[in-house]
């Protein structure tokens, strides 16, 4: 039997949290590893990929292309450690009001699944999700969960724990994100600069 219940999304960063918690990750890697400068060339292909088709995949897994198991594995901690610190000031309290209020409270983000669920660990959400990636290859990706493919992601999540989901409240700083947005029947956008509501 299915249960109607009430949903809060949050995407993460630019919403709960300043900056963005893949591009540390990556800036991290520059500072640390003589590797991806070597892969310069196709940071800089996938940069021009970007730009002409911003909703691809290959791209995005051609700008990560340096990215090793043994980098997920000896990076990882410093950056989620030091990314924790960019967390804005309202946001733990805002999650716990919402799950007081009785709703179920998911994080949606497109960030990878090693740096997204330890960065909210101590939230205690209902459910997180994330971009999956090869865990042989972390530069390519399983599900991107980006723009629509966030809905997806919610949709799956409902289904396993036999949901149907009442998004009452979605909270997002990025126009990406209108997929999961126009379900919401109410919208609170966050300048991702100053964590203030828009």
């Amino acid at each position: 039997m299915l249960t109607k219940v009430n949903v809060v999304v949050f995407d993460f960063d630019g919403t709960l949290s300043a900056s963005d918690s893949n591009w540390e990750f990556f800036k991290y890697c520059f500072k640390h590893s003589i590797r991806p400068w070597l892969f310069l060339p196709c940071v800089l292909a996938g940069a021009i990929g970007a730009i002409l088709n911003h909703n691809g995949i290959w791209w995005r897994e051609i700008i990560r292309n340096f990215i090793t198991p043994k980098m997920v594995r000896d990076y990882s901690a410093d950056v989620i450690k030091a990314h924790k610190q960019n967390r804005f000031g309202w946001a733990a309290a805002q999650v716990a009001k919402e799950k007081k209020a009785g709703n179920k409270v998911v994080l949606i983000s497109a960030s990878p699944d090693y740096l997204v669920p330890e960065l909210v660990s101590d939230m205690k959400f209902d459910a997180v999700m994330s971009s999956k990636m090869d865990k042989e290859k972390p530069y390519k990706y399983k599900f991107l969960c980006w723009g629509k493919n966030k809905v997806i992601a919610l949709d799956r999540w409902a289904t396993e724990n036999k949901y149907i989901p009442n998004v009452v409240r979605a909270y997002s700083d990025s126009k990406h994100d209108m997929p999961i947005m126009e379900i919401a029947k109410e919208q609170v956008w966050i300048n991702r600069k100053t964590g203030l509501r828009k």
